[in-house]
């Protein structure tokens, strides 16, 4: 009960961090990748500022060896940089271009009823279940073979 509890308000506090900092709204993503027009900054302060915080949780948690709920934590120690991280970056990257969104976000346009949070998150299932069902028929690529 703890876990799910700990889960849900964590979810909260993200999802209302993101509306408040613009980060759910597509336009304003945008107006952030659109590097040769009318750039707008504001989201690399949002995420400068995200990173100045996060820095002393995760030092801690790389000195920890199970979360404060008991869960072990995941082992951290991959260093390489592999085609399969290549490909699922430009994916990431031209996705969050074309559409303005991320996972996120786009569950917060999700839980607001956004029509192009719905598409974006039903899209990104897909490519999640598609992914999966891929693996495990041993596709080439999936696992991270050529």
């Amino acid at each position: 009960m703890a876990k799910t509890l700990v889960a849900l308000l964590s979810g909260l506090i993200f999802g209302f961090g993101l509306i408040a900092s613009g980060m759910s709204n597509p336009g304003k993503v945008k107006g952030f990748l659109d590097l040769a027009g009318q750039w707008d900054p504001s989201l690399a302060l949002v995420m400068a500022g995200a990173c100045g915080v996060a820095l002393v949780p995760f030092a801690w948690a790389r000195q920890r060896t199970t979360s404060w709920l008991g869960a072990a934590m995941p082992d951290n120690s991959l260093q390489s940089i592999d085609r399969r991280l290549l490909i699922g970056s430009a994916l990431f990257g031209v996705g969050w271009g074309l559409s303005g969104f991320c996972p996120g976000p786009a569950v917060v346009g999700l839980g607001a009823g956004y029509q192009p949070g719905i598409v974006f998150v039903i899209a990104m299932l897909l490519g999640m279940v598609t992914f999966e069902w891929r693996l495990r028929r041993g596709v080439a690529g999936a696992r991270g073979d050529e």
